[in-house]
């Protein structure tokens, strides 16, 4: 209250008490609106008990044993750490009672964590905890033993589905809706980290949509400690659900430094689903080549914004039945926005192979809407990408740094690009041109301009050109290195 207010307060009693009942009435709303607020921000739990109670029937140990290539020790074998060991050890030979290259096969065990998701038995863990492995053993937590049968699995995003056969329903746990996980939000880990049994640990939501290294790649980090044998086992929420499963940990040490990342549960349980009905995944295919759209390459196009997944190439395939072409960018699928390649890539996948969607696409600055019908990735992957038309032939020319040529027969065997390939050939780029420092290299191919195909030194003129006349900064290209396209901005002020 201003000291204007608590002036003409005093003045005025019956006001006063008014305001003061008003200022009550407020405070206490403001205070249930608080409470409120507190209640659905889930504030730290007073114990982790009943949860972990609760969820750890479903949790489970996993042993795995292969079969390795072990070195055959033949006579007498040196104690570890004895001199003679060490002095054959320091020249890089092997003791004597070890024959070298000779080897034996011996068994290998390997821990890690799962969790059942079904009371028929099936579990879900890791790709990489049971991988190569001849034989699967699943501890439970009130200590019974199955053996387990491998259902299917992804190694694109690490995931495995195991089944097990029991007398009786197996305790299980629900996948929760990772998109409504909040950073802060309070979590809880399980598993049997270091070969040490059922352990939990809890923590809170670091940080959303980390990327490893995987193209599906959704990971949640957390601050629960998870360690070497925690792969595969749940994160859970505070309602019990698993949003996460735990696969792997930043670390320069092999421990827990506080970052560790957890598939979301949006894409395991996905992934899931499929291997249990299929034995394999079935994810959607568009048929295109697509990388993000940068501030430079929304400039030469002439766009608003980076929002949106450019098309690099449309290869033979649904895209390119649907009539996409290279540089149309996708601003929605489905129904659903489209802010960038990672984004694309996993709702394609996640689309049911053979189904018709509309794509829209921004072509030449209007929107179209195209229908494609999706194909299957898995067989669509590792099919070659169709020769272009054979580029005629004509003198070298220099431009903003570049010393370019038409693609020829006998230079596209010496560069080994793929036969037929047409466009202007980089033969030189001056170090300290726009070029170079925007990434052209020697040897990179020009394939399009503008948005437009170039096979002759004049058409890149041409086309640079016209930017000017149209006040852009920079033209767009679309070069192929190594066979594979990537559209490139290149400054071309004076």
């Amino acid at each position: 209250m201003s000291h204007q207010s608590q002036t003409m307060a005093l003045s005025q009693p019956a006001t006063a008490r008014g305001l003061l009942r008003a200022l009550s009435i407020l405070t206490l709303s403001a205070m249930v609106a608080l409470g409120a607020a507190q209640s659905e921000a889930r504030a730290a739990p007073e114990s982790f008990a009943d949860l972990a109670e609760r969820v750890s029937p479903s949790v489970v140990n996993i042993t795995t044993s292969t079969t390795v290539a072990a070195p055959v020790n033949r006579g007498p074998v040196f104690p570890d750490g004895s001199p003679f060991d060490e002095l054959f050890r320091d020249f890089g030979l092997p003791s004597p009672g070890q024959q070298q290259g000779e080897t034996r096969p011996r068994r290998s065990n390997a821990l890690g964590s799962g969790y059942v998701v079904s009371e028929d038995g099936y579990i879900v863990t890791n790709n990489h905890v049971i991988e190569g492995a001849d034989e699967i053993e699943i501890e439970f937590f009130e200590g019974q033993r199955l053996p387990a049968k491998l259902i299917g699995t992804d190694p694109k995003t690490d995931v495995a589905v195991l089944k097990v056969e029991s007398d009786k329903p197996l305790k299980f746990v629900k996948f929760g809706n990772s998109d409504e996980a909040r950073v802060g939000e309070w979590v809880m880990a399980m598993g049997n980290p270091l070969g040490q049994g059922f352990s939990v640990s809890a923590g809170i939501i670091s940080a959303r949509n980390r990327e490893l290294s995987g193209t599906y790649d959704d990971y949640l980090q957390t601050d629960a400690a998870i360690n070497r044998g925690n792969s595969g086992g749940p994160l859970f929420n505070m309602n019990g659900d698993v949003i996460g499963m735990n696969t792997a940990i930043l670390s320069p040490n092999g421990g827990s430094i506080g970052i560790g990342f957890s598939m979301t549960s949006n894409v395991v349980s996905k992934v899931v689903a499929q291997l249990k009905e299929y034995g394999e995944t079935r994810r959607g295919w568009l048929g295109v080549k697509i990388q993000d759209v940068t501030p430079d390459m929304a400039e030469a196009m002439g766009l608003g914004d980076t929002k949106g997944a450019l098309v690099s190439e449309v290869p033979e395939g649904p895209a390119m039945d649907a009539g996409m072409k290279a540089g149309d960018i996708i601003t929605s699928f489905d129904g659903g926005v489209v802010s960038d390649v990672r984004e694309l890539v996993r709702r394609v996948a996640d689309a049911p192979v053979g189904e018709a969607v509309r794509v829209t696409v921004l072509r030449e600055g209007k929107s179209q809407t195209l229908l494609v019908t999706l194909g299957r990735r898995e067989l669509a992957e590792g099919e070659p990408v169709p020769a272009a038309v054979q580029a005629p032939q004509e003198s070298e020319g220099e431009i903003l740094g570049l010393t370019v040529t038409p693609v020829t027969p006998a230079l596209a065997n010496e560069l080994g690009l793929p036969s037929g390939t047409a466009g202007l050939v980089i033969k030189e780029i001056a170090e300290d041109s726009d070029g170079y420092e925007k990434g052209l290299r020697a040897g990179d191919v020009i394939t399009e301009a503008g948005q437009q195909t170039v096979t002759q030194v004049s058409d890149f003129e041409d086309q640079i050109s016209a930017a000017k006349d149209a006040g852009r900064k920079s033209l767009l290209l679309l070069i192929r290195r190594g066979g594979e396209p990537r559209f490139l901005a290149l400054p071309i002020e004076d």
